[in-house]
């Protein structure tokens, strides 16, 4: 229960072989998920409930060791929607907008899951290669578009023999297996898995101290935007972090959260918001970097 160091697809996929997939019921991530269903995501058993706080003691400190290497200011979190499909223009979007940030020296974090979060992990994955590569890996990856279909784990794995990285940036996934159900994105070179997902949630927003980029999401997204704007509000951490949010018809049409938030800063119920609209990967890198400060 007490792992020394950060997951990796390696360590979280033990036993798994993308050539094949029937092995997934087998390996080490599936089997601590089955367990953990079968326990109770509420468990009652004391031994049970110490252990998984016991394991997540050691996941936030192996993290924290791990971040002390960077500056916190690069440190900058991608939300966004898990169903989102790498066929949508803005799964493109963010894999350039990680890509970019990686290249400039950003440690890029994330939920650690499928749609929004693991377009972020790929584009630090293809770091250091032009934009040919990245059209080469979402069309090969195209063929399951959904973390649903059967090809979606196997497919990111055989990409990942295909193209290997050329850089040594790394980027961080923060899963849960509360939502265990929505698979771990392997392109994370590094993986904090915790059981406790309201421990994962507030990790998450508060190590990313250089802003959060908010690309299409749902209720996951929701609740992020406003535990942000409300860490941001207070200065929990001392100052206040960039909240981008890509894709203006989304967030000012079918869920209106930017116009409100600026509402609620020009009227004084929130403070501190530095707020940016944006819907091209070159505004959401620039308003992360004005932040960072290169």
């Amino acid at each position: 229960p007490f792992p020394a160091q950060l997951y990796t697809a390696a360590t979280v996929y033990a036993g798994y072989d993308y050539r094949s997939p029937e092995t997934f019921e087998r390996c080490y991530d599936t089997r601590i998920y089955s367990h953990y269903v079968e326990c109770g995501k509420q468990a009652a058993d004391i031994a049970e409930t110490l252990a998984r706080s016991l394991h997540d003691h050691s996941v936030s400190d192996a993290l924290h060791d791990f971040l002390s290497r960077y500056d916190e200011r690069r440190v900058v979190a991608v939300m966004g929607g898990h169903a989102l499909l790498r066929t949508d223009g803005n799964y493109r979007k963010v894999v350039m907008i990680a890509k970019h940030l990686a290249e400039r020296g950003c440690l890029v974090i994330t939920g650690g899951g499928p749609g929004a979060m693991e377009a972020a992990h790929l584009g630090v994955w293809l770091a250091g290669r032009n934009d040919s590569a990245v059209d080469d890996a979402l069309m090969f990856l195209s063929q399951a578009p959904s973390y649903k279909d059967a090809g979606w784990l196997s497919s990111a794995f055989f990409l990942m023999e295909r193209m290997p990285r050329v850089s040594d940036v790394p980027s961080i996934g923060i899963p849960t297996w509360f939502y265990g159900h929505e698979p771990a994105t392997p392109f994370a070179t590094h993986i904090a898995k915790y059981f406790d997902n309201s421990i994962r949630e507030d990790v998450l927003l508060a190590i990313a101290k250089g802003g959060v980029i908010y690309s299409p999401g749902s209720a996951g997204t929701m609740q992020e935007v406003f535990q942000d704007a409300a860490q941001n509000h207070y200065r929990t951490f001392g100052y206040e972090s960039p909240m981008v949010f890509l894709d203006s018809e989304y967030w000012c049409e079918r869920f209106p959260i930017y116009p409100l938030l600026q509402e609620l800063a020009r009227s004084g119920g929130y403070r501190n918001l530095l707020l940016s609209l944006v819907d091209t990967p070159y505004d959401a890198e620039s308003a992360i970097m004005r932040f960072v400060g290169d």
